[in-house]
């Protein structure tokens, strides 16, 4: 009986060789195949040609898996080939071929999708049909055998099983799907966008999931970076995802999608942050999750220690052989985990992941915050292209305020997004790793986290002294910086009053300021370095001592030592980055606050005023009339009116024919006006104004208690000041022709002095010189460095106020228009310039063209030239 079990269990064994032995064959096989087809696969290849199949980043992720498990599959086959006295290769070596294998076909994959040769794809479904085939004939063997999920033999086979089976699915998806079973009609993938364009160079969107992972790609732009300077050619030009204009589209159909149905938009800052999250939060969500897989992967790593010292202390002379079938070891999960070599395989492992988890989440955050910032500077610059011009005399906005919008809050923002990852993850790392610590030592080790985190405000004060100091020491190194240059360009007139000892003194009393700065800087730089080497060996000193003397059995061995060693190292910087996290959270909240305000400033209509264009078949009363259809007046913080403004036209057809007849030769005509600045008060109440054409050349006049008041109609009629309808259910305002509008605080655009006054009107020498002496500019002109071809404007050469002034007074008159608006020309000028712009201006050039002239003005002298 015993000889006749030896001999079946010797049967037994042979016939569970001869199955790996033809598993290693078939593996073998495959991989030549697999192998061959990759290089013969081998074209020119260019990342024009790139593409992606369905599945492709499951595929990267179904094989980092099968890799990974093929891996364990090797270890417990070693493990377990050490329990027996002789040497078992075919528990390994079959594994260790398959590990090759998947590599081979991965890497055969790759020169499939970047030579676009789908036809190749046949050899990976034969290799993943006979791996399925063959790991489910093994599967079922173990089953037959009584090996159940005990033994961690049976449960590897039965995820080898799994992953094959998917893998096979996945290549059958995308066989069926792209039709390339046959090859008779496939369908046409072309790639990307962007890689047919070979100006773009950052190809991280098209590589696969593992050049991803590790910046395989910039290998080569790295390599030509380091031989030679870079520059913008060498870099290229960014996908087409990533570029300002096309975050902008995104971010503004999320700010629409956030209006009410009444067309409303909602105020306060949550709908901002309602907006930000619809239009950037999906990868917001993918950066978080991966710095949660970090932090949960980064704990592996005291456990691990734990275990291996765990193992390398403990007698092995006492460990029990484990169940043995079939002439071989099978060992179970706990026996497996309990090997020192394979600690230490699956800690580096786990690190490598957690480093590259948490490089993935600090790219997308990153890129997120950088595309959220380019899409609301965009909208901040769109919304300034259409704000009304009362927010910005009103003093509401300034422009300082709207370049800190775009400098310092839009850069708030991006930095929030860099940080908000940590926002979520820490405190679950925080938790979990006093939960760990509570698990090795007890209660000692709420008394070390409490140490740490008594200590974590003063490491926070220190950290916010060297921002402070570092601040101080740049401004001081700016002041003494200007102070020296301003010595040495007025050195001659030093030299000259024997002023050198005074600059010297006030330059070294900077320099001193300088170094005091810079010593308290450093001072703090030396608390911080000590305080982070500090505070996690104040905690472990605290934590042991404390379980030494309270704990009962008082056991504190190497493994729990050295777990909590590296516990209280994770719970360290958390808690470091936690002060600073909060401060650029509320720094976000206080940026988004003033957006909103920004955001909900009253603006222009959407629709724009066309050029004056003379009407055909004109009489001569009515030749220089000209057709134009109204801006919408639109305020942000009211429903609009599709009444507000009535076109000419729709007015002519209300009312009987009498009306129709007076209302013919009416310019502008206000019927219980209400008129307010933004959300103050009402300045103008229950205002009704008839203006009718100039038939004779006829100046019009707006005068009320102080010219204040008379502004808010002023802009109205203009169409740069908002109206208060819900005041008046029957007020309205109604403009024909077109206008001419010279605002009291002059506005240039950066362009030369012709360009200003034109205003891309065709060039009319006659015209231009008239308006130019009507204006007295040609004295001004005659002393600019290039004449009326010398660029004004921000970005160009400074003109004073009264000369600004009348450069926009000419541009109003140069204008072809029916009417004219004068907010208050005479306001930066002299008596004899305002007497020359009234007499030759006014009174003359636009009455012989026979213009209405709307004139606000608070030179009563004036007034007496009003015909109406």
């Amino acid at each position: 009986m015993h000889s006749g079990g030896a001999v079946r269990c010797c049967a037994q064994v042979r016939l569970q060789f001869l199955e790996d032995v033809c598993r290693l064959r078939a593996g073998g096989m495959q991989m030549f195949l697999t192998s061959w087809g990759s290089q013969s696969s081998k074209v020119h290849i260019h990342h024009s040609t790139w593409l992606h199949f369905p599945g492709h980043n499951l595929r990267w992720l179904l094989t980092f898996v099968l890799l990974f498990i093929l891996v364990c599959e090797i270890a417990e086959g070693i493990v377990s080939d050490g329990f027996s006295q002789s040497l078992h290769l075919h528990l390994y070596m079959p594994a260790g071929l398959a590990f090759m294998a998947g590599i081979t076909s991965i890497v055969y994959y790759h020169n499939i999708e970047t030579s676009n040769f789908p036809k190749l794809l046949l050899a990976l479904l034969i290799y993943w049909v006979l791996a399925f085939i063959m790991k489910t004939i093994k599967f079922a063997k173990y089953t037959e055998h009584g090996i159940g999920p005990r033994q961690l033999r049976y449960c590897i086979t039965g995820l080898l099983v799994l992953l094959y089976g998917l893998l096979l699915a996945v290549e059958i998806n995308v066989i069926l799907g792209r039709r390339y079973m046959c090859f008779a009609n496939p369908t046409e993938v072309k790639p990307p966008e962007d890689l047919q364009d070979l100006g773009v160079r950052f190809l991280q969107p098209f590589v696969n999931l593992l050049s991803k992972a590790t910046y395989w790609w910039m290998n080569t732009f790295i390599t030509s970076a380091h031989r030679r300077p870079i520059d913008l050619k060498v870099i290229g030009k960014l996908p087409i995802a990533m570029r300002a204009l096309t975050n902008y589209i995104k971010l503004r159909s999320a700010f629409e999608d956030q209006k009410r149905p009444q067309g409303m938009a909602p105020q306060g800052p949550k709908w901002i942050w309602q907006a930000l999250r619809k239009a950037f939060g999906r990868p917001l969500i993918l950066s978080i999750t991966f710095r949660f897989l970090a932090d949960l992967l980064g704990f592996a790593g005291p456990l691990c220690i734990s275990g291996i010292v765990h193992h390398i202390s403990k007698d092995n002379r006492t460990i029990q052989p484990p169940m043995r079938l079939l002439g071989i070891y099978f060992i179970s999960s706990k026996e497996f985990l309990e090997n020192a070599y394979v600690l230490a395989v699956l800690l580096f492992f786990a690190l490598l992941l957690q480093r590259t988890f948490l490089q993935a989440s600090y790219y997308v955050a990153i890129e997120t915050g950088i595309n959220l910032r380019g899409a609301i500077q965009t909208k901040i610059y769109n919304k300034i292209m259409r704000l009304c011009t009362s927010n910005m005399s009103m003093g509401e906005l300034t422009v300082a305020q709207i370049c800190n919008l775009v400098a310092i809050d839009t850069n708030q923002l991006m930095w929030f997004f860099f940080l908000c990852p940590n926002l979520w993850a820490m405190p679950v790392q925080i938790i979990v790793g006093v939960i760990l610590l509570y698990y090795l030592l007890g209660i000692s080790a709420l008394i070390g986290a409490t140490v740490i985190a008594v200590l974590a405000p003063v490491q926070y004060f220190v950290a916010t002294k060297l921002s402070q100091t570092q601040k101080s020491t740049l401004e001081y190194s700016s002041e003494r910086l200007k102070k020296t240059n301003e010595l040495l360009r007025g050195i001659k007139l030093l030299k000259l009053y024997a002023w050198e000892n005074i600059f010297c003194d006030s330059v070294e009393e900077t320099r001193g300021k300088e170094l005091t700065s810079l010593q308290a800087f450093a001072l703090y730089t030396s608390i911080s370095i000590f305080m982070n080497a500090a505070i996690p060996i104040a905690a472990v000193l605290t934590t042991f001592v404390v379980h030494v003397h309270i704990s009962e059995d008082a056991d504190l061995s190497p493994a729990v030592a050295f777990a909590s060693l590296s516990l209280f190292h994770i719970l360290v910087t958390p808690l470091f980055l936690l002060s600073s996290v909060v401060r650029s959270t509320v720094k976000a909240l206080v940026s988004v606050q003033k957006l909103s305000e920004f955001f909900s400033s009253d603006e222009i209509g959407d629709e724009q005023e066309p050029r004056a264009m003379l009407t055909s078949g004109s009489s001569n009363h009515n030749q220089n009339r000209y057709q134009a259809v109204p801006l919408k007046v639109v305020n942000r913080k009211r429903p609009p009116r599709d009444d507000w403004n009535n076109y000419s036209s729709q007015g002519d057809r209300e009312g009987d024919g009498t009306s129709q007849d007076v209302d013919q030769d009416i310019c502008i005509k206000i019927t219980s006006g209400y008129f307010t600045w933004t959300d103050g008060p009402l300045t103008l109440s229950n205002v009704d104004i008839k203006i009718p054409f100039a038939a004779l050349g006829e100046m019009q006049r707006i005068s009320g208690t102080v010219i204040w008041n008379s502004l808010p109609s002023l802009e109205s009629e203009g169409d740069e000041s908002p109206t208060d309808r819900d005041a008046a259910g029957e007020g309205d305002i109604r403009k024909r022709g077109a206008v001419a509008y010279a605002s009291q605080k002059p506005w240039l655009l950066n362009a030369t002095v012709v360009e200003n006054i034109t205003f891309e009107m065709p060039m009319i020498k006659p015209r231009y010189k008239a308006v130019i002496e009507a204006c007295s500019l040609q004295p001004d002109i005659d002393i600019l460095p290039q004449g009326d071809q010398t660029e004004i404007g921000e970005r160009g050469i400074i003109l004073s106020g009264g000369q600004k002034q009348r450069i926009s007074v000419a541009r109003a008159l140069y204008q072809q228009t029916n009417v004219v608006f004068l907010d208050d020309p005479f306001s930066a000028l002299d008596i004899h310039l305002s007497d020359h712009l009234m007499q030759d201006g006014i009174l003359k050039l636009l009455r012989e063209e026979k213009r209405t002239v709307v004139l606000v003005t608070h030179k009563l002298q004036y007034l007496p030239h009003a015909d109406w």
